[in-house]
């Protein structure tokens, strides 16, 4: 492209949008231009945000993806709506751009990429189709820890004593902001669908040697299990039911709160290599845990986001609202309790902007992308598939392209 900066546009006003806002305070050439929302008063929140912290002196708030699309200075989009919006946001990008209402270099979009195959298939063929470069914001393989800790890792460890081979994964919290994240049929599950995407995108990033594409290690099988321990309590039933206006029932429409699987991978020489992930919504900590670890034959390194080098105590008599200005999902207003300084550096979204933007600037399409925003949600599948048959599925499996979680159907109760 000829010009030297990216104007961005965002569609989805909430809290993730707020956190790639706050990242780019720390990303060069680019500028919020304008957000679009379900609702005028996030639009214009997360817009106030972009003026307030210097990312976006002109950032406003548009009616429609339309608009954007149509405002000449709006260069790529960073799709950050909900998950059930994932199908009717990318048609109207799509047909926007082929009926000539505007130009754009590129897309990027939240996880998951749809709420299964079908969907992340569609999402993907549509950017296709009007030429769009296109970035997968999976903020975990940025995150600085994993970046530096991959890179000595191979340079050193496996260098000299062979390539790692057993990666385990976790994010861990209390559960969801918004009530649709708990519906299984609006976010396209439970806590498998909304977190394990993460952890098994980090693992398969950790153990794919560096210069390498993601493919050179295949996965051969997967082994899954899913419950809900936590949310089907009457007690927190109400709670959601409280909290969505009584739509959200997990009496009878629950979603799964843990989840845990075992993904079997062979590397080119036909090395057998394991992930492990757990990921749970009936965690009770600080706040938001995130750790892997990642071993070889002679080395080990682990990371724990909960392990930060600032710490701070309050006592009983230092009283506080509940609020997340300590960490994400934070849990407690006393007590030892640990700060991450700057989340958004912290968690990967700051250099995952960074890439993001760097590569449309050179009309390069982002290495990490909407091909792996694909594979990891036919991963999720089979490990959903695995969960419900109660046995190990064996890849590739064509099934999974049409298959559609019992939890996004409704018709997933474990104390049925």
């Amino acid at each position: 492209m000829s010009k030297n900066r990216i104007g961005i546009g965002f569609i989805g006003g909430g809290f993730i949008t707020r956190f790639h806002i706050q990242s780019l305070i720390s990303v060069r050439n680019c500028d919020v231009v304008g957000v679009m929302s379900r609702t005028r008063a996030s639009a214009e929140e997360s817009a106030d945000l972009a003026r307030d912290i210097g990312v976006g002196d002109d950032a406003k708030a548009y009616d429609t993806i339309t608009d954007m699309i149509a405002d000449p200075n709006i260069d790529a989009l960073w799709v950050c709506s909900p998950n059930f919006a994932r199908i009717e946001t990318f048609e109207e990008i799509a047909d926007a751009i082929s009926s000539g209402k505007g130009e754009l270099v590129g897309v990027t979009c939240e996880k998951p990429l749809g709420r299964n195959f079908e969907e992340a298939q569609k999402v993907k063929e549509l950017a296709e189709s009007v030429g769009l470069l296109d970035g997968y914001l999976e903020n975990q393989v940025f995150s600085p820890s994993i970046t530096r800790g991959k890179e000595i890792v191979w340079a050193r460890g496996a260098a000299t004593t062979g390539r790692p081979y057993l990666a385990r994964a976790a994010e861990e919290h209390s559960g969801p902001h918004m009530p649709w994240f708990w519906e299984g049929s609006l976010q396209g599950g439970g806590v498998l669908n909304d977190m394990m995407c993460h952890s098994v995108e980090e693992a398969r990033f950790m153990l794919t040697e560096p210069g390498k594409p993601r493919d050179s290690i295949t996965p051969i099988s997967i082994s899954a299990h899913t419950d809900c321990l936590k949310w089907q309590r009457p007690e927190y039933v109400k709670i959601l039911s409280d909290n969505s206006g009584g739509k959200t029932d997990y009496s009878q429409r629950p979603s799964e709160d843990f989840a845990r699987s075992l993904i079997e991978y062979l590397d080119e020489n036909g090395n057998k290599l394991i992930v492990e992930t757990t990921t749970s919504w009936c965690f009770v900590g600080e706040g938001l845990r995130l750790s892997m670890e990642l071993f070889g034959p002679e080395y080990s390194m682990f990371v724990n986001t909960l392990d930060p080098d600032l710490k701070v105590f309050f006592s009983r008599k230092v009283a506080g609202a509940e609020g997340e200005d300590l960490v994400e999902k934070q849990n407690a207003e006393s007590g030892g309790m640990p700060v991450v300084s700057n989340e958004a550096e912290v968690y990967g979204y700051t250099a995952e902007n960074r890439h993001m933007v760097e590569s449309f600037l050179a009309g390069k399409r982002p290495e990490e992308n909407f091909d792996d925003g694909l594979d990891v949600t036919r991963l999720l599948m089979a490990a959903y598939m695995s969960a419900e048959q109660d046995k190990t599925i064996q890849l590739p499996n064509k099934d999974i392209e049409t298959f559609i979680p019992a939890v996004a159907r409704g018709a997933w109760n474990p104390k049925r």
